[in-house]
């Protein structure tokens, strides 16, 4: 059980070390017996090498090798030596190289594992997740895991050259509502009082401006309690940054410069800056979303004015109620009955569409569709005065109703439909700025204004002579490949323009005073001009590393409802616990 002290790592045994005595130590990948000689596969975090145990030279070592098993810990001693042409394994970075062994301590042994530790391993998602510490050991995840540290460190320096402070803030914190439901903490020593933890340290960093700290950053832990999806954990990191005494144009010049440098570090490539700009209502109008994938076309037509006469009452009484009529046009693929109905589907019951129609276009110019006897005889041809990129062969997908409503499935059908045909170009990673993001949305559930990003956000000049729906605002968000990975704005730095805009949000001053007082009363205090961004550093990662889930690049993540398969949790406390802190159940 002697551990003897590594000398060097398994992927590191090179050239330099033919002849020479090494110490490894890591576990046992696999066995193999041939011949007599027994082979191991040594495997530690930056890679595996082959070991050989020769019976002719060492019978009581290979009888002890010959109980190895996988995932076995071990620590060897030996010699390297070359690998005869025909055996090397190219597979490997250290495939040229094996080690004869002198000396094997078996450090501590292991069970069969429930899965094999290998990339492609078959087993579910859920039983990965129940024994994350051995799904950590396989070389993809070691990898995803690295590639966030790698992420992270070079933000870091980037960050540290700027001049930037790195202050981290509280995790107990005060519920302010921020979008999403807080996760609370109930005090011991202050009975029916409750922490929040934060969900972003959005009003200490503003708090650090009126500090006169001036540069800000920090890799902070954030908490929402929402539904889950791939992309979203109850508990994430983001690197969170302020400044004083910027416009935005400062704010995104650092943020392309922390994405530049992580490229460069991580892929070795430059990425080509400025990145371009969009402003909200062009996304919207084109992609049918705030986050816009732009490797590939399908962009959004409306076809509203083309149905202004038509027979087919429902699409009349769309336009009659000021909706809009859009329409995905799918070039040269041929589509049966039963793919189009599956499109129909999907559409109303993953895109949140109300329905979709379809339009086939025949090469003789004629049509087919679910609706072709309310459809003029010269529809083609209307079709192409509004789309005139249209042509025999291509379909149109159809969405009809309010205009946030129908873009918004649109949005989605074209996603679908652009990974479905092979129309995105997977090599690309393509940045857009979307800018003048409305400051207020209507939910008409609540019938009540909220704040888009949040209502800190700073609106445009002129904004107090607008309808409200209009009113733009200084945000911005970082997109990438139909992803958003930053956000961020301009902050309300005038009391008088923040008292305003608590009133357009319905919060009273009594309740603005009891959520946020502390910043409030700070404002009156030679309150700087200001503004930052938080990125999200897990989202980032994926677009690295090109995986969908979020959870792979978490190194103990939850499931979709919230659980940790690992550790049981969110698990029952002890009825003594909840005393002290003055909770019934």
């Amino acid at each position: 059980m002697e551990l003897f002290k590594r000398s060097v790592y398994c992927g590191h045994v090179s050239q330099d070390f033919v002849g020479k005595e090494i110490f490894l130590c890591g576990w046992v990948q696999g066995r193999r017996d041939l011949g007599g000689l027994i082979f191991i596969d040594l495997r530690d975090r930056s890679g595996i090498i082959q070991l050989v145990f020769n019976p002719e030279k060492n019978k009581q070592l290979a009888e002890q090798a010959h109980t190895l098993r996988s995932e076995f810990v071990i620590s060897v001693r030996g010699t390297v030596v070359e690998r005869s042409p025909e055996s090397i394994n190219k597979k490997i970075l250290t495939g040229s190289f094996e080690v004869s062994i002198l000396d094997l301590s078996i450090v501590s042994s292991s069970p069969t594992p429930p899965f094999e530790i290998e990339d492609d391993v078959q087993a579910c998602e859920d039983l990965r997740l129940k024994y994350r510490y051995l799904d950590l050991r396989r070389p993809k995840m070691h990898q995803y895991i690295k590639l966030r540290h790698e992420v992270i460190l070079s933000v870091r320096e980037y960050l540290n050259k700027l001049e930037f402070y790195e202050i981290e803030t509280p995790l107990l914190s005060k519920s302010t509502p921020e979008g999403a439901r807080d996760f609370l903490v109930p005090s011991r020593l202050q009975k029916e009082s409750f922490y929040a933890l934060p969900q972003s340290p959005q009003i200490y960093k503003q708090l650090l401006m009126s500090a006169g700290m001036e540069k800000y950053f920090q890799i902070a832990r954030c908490f929402r309690d929402e539904d889950f999806r791939s992309n979203r954990q109850p508990e994430f990191s983001q690197l969170d940054l302020e400044m004083s005494f910027v416009h935005e144009d400062d704010v995104q010049s650092v943020m392309e410069g922390v994405v530049e440098t992580v490229w460069r570090r991580v892929f070795g490539e430059t990425i080509r800056l400025p990145f371009s700009h969009m402003k909200y209502e062009e996304a919207f109008a084109r992609f049918g979303s705030d986050k816009p994938d732009t490797r590939f076309d399908l962009e959004i037509q409306d076809i509203t004015i083309v149905f202004e006469n038509t027979d087919a009452r429902f699409l009349k009484k769309v336009i009659d109620d000021n909706g809009k009529i859009g329409a995905l046009c799918v070039k040269d693929q041929a589509f049966s009955r039963s793919a189009l109905k599956g499109w129909e589907e999907k559409a109303k019951k993953y895109f949140g569409a109300s329905g979709l129609l379809w339009v086939s276009f025949k090469q003789d110019g004629s049509f087919d569709s679910p609706v072709s006897k309310l459809l003029p005889e010269d529809f083609f041809k209307q079709i192409r005065d509004v789309i005139p990129t249209i042509a025999p062969g291509d379909t149109l997908f159809i969405v009809a109703g309010s205009y946030q409503a129908a873009w918004t499935a649109l949005g989605r059908l074209r996603n679908a439909l652009g990974k479905a045909f092979n129309l995105i170009d997977e090599s690309k990673y393509n940045f857009l700025w979307v800018t003048d993001f409305p400051l207020l949305e209507w939910y008409e559930a609540d019938k009540r204004w909220y704040a888009k990003h949040h209502p800190f956000t700073l609106p445009r000049k002129g904004w107090e002579n607008q309808e409200i729906a209009k009113i733009k605002a200084h945000a911005y968000d970082l997109v990438c490949n139909g992803e958003e990975l930053a956000g961020g704005s301009l902050r309300i730095y005038d009391p008088a323009t923040q008292k305003k805009i608590f009133k357009l949000l319905g919060i009273s001053e009594k309740e603005a005073q009891d959520k946020f007082g502390f910043l409030l009363e700070a404002q009156q205090y030679g309150f700087p001009p200001h503004g930052g961004i938080a990125l999200g550093i897990e989202r980032l990662v994926m677009a690295l590393a090109k995986t969908d889930s979020i959870r792979d690049v978490i190194a103990f993540p939850k499931t979709t409802t919230g659980s940790c398969l690992m550790t049981q949790s969110p698990s029952q406390v002890d009825k003594k616990q909840l005393k002290e802190l003055g909770i019934k159940i």
